[in-house]
């Protein structure tokens, strides 16, 4: 069988952590493993639970949920999904700059949290290609994102990593680039993979937003 999907769940709210631990426990394949009531109990509780996905609030006391991305991610110990409102623009951001792997709205359906949790864990970071979109054009449209992208940072792709950026920039899953380029989805895991390393990018999130500021 399969190795359920281990998930840490970071939220302030006790009702609304409550809410978010029942739909996960109720969903085939997830498991939750411990719960987090603040930013500094997430990252210890990452350290020493080491889960595959951690479901992150970015407004939390004592450590916020933006600091608190940005230990786990550097410190390798989970794959973070940030829940959040679009009126929250700065603090998305900053958990884009984090390494945040994708983000979610506090409303959003019990399927979709079930299913972005379960694409995270899969390692494809952008969920909910609707919010996603909108998200990447705020940013890529705002003051926020800081300096215009210079495009010399593709001289060390492929021609094909350059495609799979393209597509990661529009918002695909793995799946879906597999069928726009017409190949193995292995194989589109591989180019992702080489393609954040040479870019020295934390995320497809990020990778998605540089594409969309190079205008490809």
């Amino acid at each position: 069988m399969t190795r359920p999907v281990r998930v840490l769940v970071a939220e302030d709210q006790s009702a609304v952590r409550a809410g978010l631990v029942l739909i996960l426990r109720s969903a085939p394949g997830i498991e939750v493993v411990g719960e987090a009531a603040d930013g500094e109990e997430a990252v210890a509780h990452a350290r020493e639970l080491r889960p595959d996905v951690v479901l992150m609030d970015v407004q939390m006391p004592r450590l916020d949920g933006v600091a608190a991305t940005r230990q786990v991610v550097a410190e390798g110990l989970a794959d973070v999904l940030v829940l959040t409102t679009f009126d929250l623009d700065e603090y998305v951001f900053g958990a884009l700059r984090a390494g945040a792997a994708g983000f979610l709205l506090k409303n959003t359906e019990a399927r979709d949290l079930v299913e972005a949790v379960r694409t995270v864990a899969r390692g494809e970071g952008i969920v909910a290609p609707a919010v996603t979109r909108r998200l990447i054009a705020e940013f890529a449209a705002g003051p926020a994102r800081g300096p215009k992208a210079d495009p010399a940072v593709l001289d060390g792709l492929t021609r094909r990593e350059r495609e799979v950026l393209s597509c990661l920039g529009e918002g695909l899953s793995n799946a879906g680039i597999a069928e726009r380029l017409e190949m193995a989805e292995a194989t589109v895991k591989t180019h992702v993979s080489r393609l954040l390393g040479k870019l020295e990018l934390r995320s497809r999130v990020q990778a998605a937003v540089l594409a969309q500021e190079l205008g490809l």
